[in-house]
């Protein structure tokens, strides 16, 4: 070998291991050795550069077919969106619903504030005042009064002693609602009218505990006592209706002047006996009084706008848990005057609706046996002013003209 042969091969090796130096991984993998010729370099770009393009072409070509159906769902989606939202329409009553009519009832009787007696309890006088009450001058009862009842008064109703015993009647613990009948059928149905009878006396007024006083009442005045509302009641029942009224002013709960209502129902009988007597044609008996309650608790409703004191009606029937019929204090009329005081509650029911509390039912006898109309009112209590109970005495003066009058049987 000449020295140029030599040469050119030294020369040729220096460039092998110059090129294997820069590009070391292809020549290192003996599969990839052909990838350094120049012509399959060249001819590997171009098929990558076709690749891309068909590639890239196929991607428009793909969001092109689709963009019709894209921007579909998008305005769907809009749509959805700013839609109002459907609510599922009640369908819309033609007619109001019917509701039973019975409005509120007033607030039942307490019973607990009537305590166990064997006469009627003794209440100790309030500290009296020495303003005087305004007076109501003249009778006001109103002219028109309609029926408005707040219960059911269907016969129906009243058919059912559980509903009496709810809405109309109350029983002393000392006593029992077997006593009586409690048939407002039968109640309702008897005669409790009265024929007029001109310059005739048919009503007679007395008070067995004339001492009793109200919230207001001035020391010493008469005419805050029950005996006052007494005169207002005789006022009204003559001046308003034309009866003729026997007030009693008597005082039987003072001995010794001082109060003692031990033998008051006593010596009351005694009196209105003699005066009955003397009077035959006196059919209606009234023993007003005033309760007594709670000091905290006050008897008032709203009666054409002004404060009135609520009335009870309190019956005895002779009977007690303990001792049965009490045969040393009999009643042939107690029947009839369960009748008297049931027809003005019901009365009461239909035109001033939370004027009467109840009718208490209570063990003795309380004088009820004089006559078969005979009543004992409780109007209003110790807690209620002087004017609220003589209001008291306007609807009450009304009730007992439409019963004996029998303007509503």
């Amino acid at each position: 070998m000449t020295k140029f042969q030599k040469g050119f091969c030294v020369i040729l090796c220096l460039c092998f291991f110059l090129v294997l130096a820069v590009m070391p991984e292809p020549f290192s993998r003996l599969e990839n050795i052909y990838r350094q010729f120049p012509i399959y370099r060249f001819a590997e770009q171009k098929a990558r550069d076709t690749y891309l393009e068909a590639d890239w072409r196929t991607e428009e070509k793909l969001i092109e077919e689709n963009a019709e159906y894209v921007g579909q769902l998008l305005e769907s989606t809009q749509a959805q969106q700013t839609k109002e939202p459907q609510v599922t329409e009640f369908p819309q009553m033609t007619k109001e619903p019917q509701v039973t009519e019975f409005p509120q009832i007033t607030k039942k009787p307490q019973v607990t504030e009537f305590p166990q007696m064997t006469e009627k309890p003794q209440i100790t006088e309030k500290l009296q005042v020495t303003e005087p009450p305004q007076m109501t001058d003249s009778p006001q009862v109103a002219e028109t009064v309609q029926p408005h009842p707040v219960i059911d008064l269907s016969p129906e109703k009243l058919a059912d002693k559980n509903y009496l015993l709810e809405h109309f009647f109350v029983v002393d613990a000392a006593t029992t609602a077997e006593a009586a009948s409690l048939n407002a059928a039968e109640y309702l149905a008897k005669d409790m009218t009265l024929k007029p009878e001109k310059d005739q006396p048919q009503i007679l007024i007395y008070h067995s505990h004339s001492q009793e006083t109200f919230a207001d009442s001035r020391t010493g005045e008469e005419a805050d006592t029950v005996v006052g509302v007494g005169d207002y009641l005789t006022e009204i029942l003559e001046q308003k209706y034309g009866y003729q009224v026997i007030h009693v002013r008597e005082h039987f709960d003072v001995i010794g002047g001082e109060i003692d209502r031990s033998r008051a129902y006593d010596f009351a009988r005694e009196y209105v006996e003699k005066v009955l007597e003397e009077n035959p044609t006196v059919q209606v008996l009234i023993d007003l009084h005033r309760d007594g309650v709670p000091e905290g608790k006050r008897l008032v409703t709203k009666i054409g706008g002004r404060d009135t004191a609520q009335i009870m009606f309190y019956n005895g029937l002779s009977y007690t848990v303990n001792q049965g019929k009490i045969s040393y204090l009999p009643n042939p009329y107690i029947e009839e005057n369960l009748a008297f005081s049931f027809q003005l509650e019901y009365t009461a029911a239909e035109y001033y609706p939370g004027f009467y509390r109840c009718i208490y039912l209570a063990g003795l006898r309380y004088n009820l046996h004089l006559r078969p109309r005979a009543l004992l009112v409780e109007a209003g209590a110790q807690t209620n002013t002087v004017q609220e109970v003589k209001n008291a005495m306007e609807p009450l003066g009304d009730i007992l003209n439409r019963v004996l009058k029998g303007s509503d049987k």
